[in-house]
């Protein structure tokens, strides 16, 4: 199934805020905690917890293999570390790498997670879009169309609305597939997706 090459630069862009700043941000948070908990016992605990969390992050997230292995070491990260941003995006990698062995109920699970997690909106993002592929690839396209209306950033709404049209066009509905697609054209879809335009020509002349 389709992946946007958009997307994943979104994905690689986070990753490696994560890994450069990660450690940092926990850090971070601790500090500003200091003044209530004392900075001892505690903020050595969370700093080292951090730095552990940020090395199974690289670790699991340069693994390039779709297999059970790797989503039962992606599944042990929750219960070993409890760092929310590294969670969403290996769940993330998980959602990719169900869909790959054709797990599809465990796809969507796990992005249903993610979004409901919310801990950024990037990353919420990407898996809506990613969700509502997957319930598109079960045949759900009503339940897919649902899920893209929850993207409401302008800088998205032209990818939204061209995912829309590829469902219209696989129930067969080509007028409202015109008008979707004919959206995303208006928003500048062309600019990220240069077959965007092919799809709507092809509709009108057909």
């Amino acid at each position: 199934m389709e992946i946007y090459s958009t997307e994943e630069q979104q994905v690689d862009a986070i990753k490696q805020f994560w890994k450069d700043y990660g450690t940092s941000v926990v850090v971070g948070a601790v500090v500003g905690l200091g003044g209530l908990f004392g900075w001892n016992y505690y903020s050595d605990h969370q700093v080292a917890q951090a730095e552990a969390a940020s090395e199974s992050f690289q670790a699991l997230s340069s693994q390039n293999t779709a297999d059970a292995a790797m989503l039962a070491a992606a599944d042990n990260f929750a219960k070993e570390h409890g760092q929310k941003g590294y969670q969403s995006l290996l769940e993330l990698l998980v959602a990719k790498s169900a869909v790959e062995i054709g797990d599809l109920d465990k796809a969507q699970a796990t992005l249903k997670n993610v979004i409901a997690t919310n801990v950024d909106d990037s990353i919420v993002l990407i898996a809506t879009m990613r969700l509502a592929r997957v319930q598109a690839e079960q045949g759900q396209y009503a339940t897919a169309i649902t899920t893209l209306e929850q993207i409401t950033d302008p800088a998205s709404v032209a990818q939204r609305d061209e995912l829309k049209g590829d469902f219209l066009v696989r129930q067969g509905e080509t007028q409202k597939a015109k008008i979707a697609y004919q959206a995303a054209v208006e928003n500048g879809g062309t600019m990220t997706s240069p077959t965007l335009q092919m799809k709507l020509d092809n509709l009108n002349k057909a």
